[in-house]
């Protein structure tokens, strides 16, 4: 399954929480919905993955994403009003913290669903494409 098809699916997937629900609840429950969803869907995830984050080359922290799907796409949400630079760049900082070629960053919050895609500077369009994923 390309990338593209797997986007493709977790958006449907975002987009039958978000019309079933709409806004107003705690990510966590728009978490525990999309789960659901994802394994609907017959896609492979995991939920809350930790990722070491290094600092020249020492180790100083751990971080979650909330979504890793099918081993190629990392997935962060939100359940908040309006998405902020600040949480465009959490999404954009798992990508890279991942070493993933895409992010999506979903928020549930808003009336209508937000969903935007997040690119790692280090792949290329070419690369994108093709990616060698782990």
């Amino acid at each position: 399954m390309t990338i593209d098809e797997i986007t493709y699916k977790i958006n449907g997937c975002a987009m039958k929480v978000h019309n079933t629900l709409g806004n107003g609840f705690q990510e966590v429950i728009y978490q525990r919905c999309l789960a659901l969803e994802l394994q609907k869907a017959g896609l492979n995830f995991g939920r809350e993955i930790e990722q070491t984050i290094f600092y020249e080359g020492i180790e100083v922290g751990i971080r979650r994403a909330d979504f890793v799907v099918e081993n190629k796409i990392i997935v962060e949400l939100k359940a908040v009003i309006n998405l902020e630079d600040v949480h465009l760049a959490q999404a954009k900082n798992y990508v890279v913290a991942y070493d993933f070629p895409i992010g999506l960053l979903i928020n549930f919050g808003a009336v209508s669903l937000q969903f935007k895609k997040v690119f790692n500077a280090k792949y290329n369009s070419t690369n994108l494409a093709n990616p060698k994923i782990k």
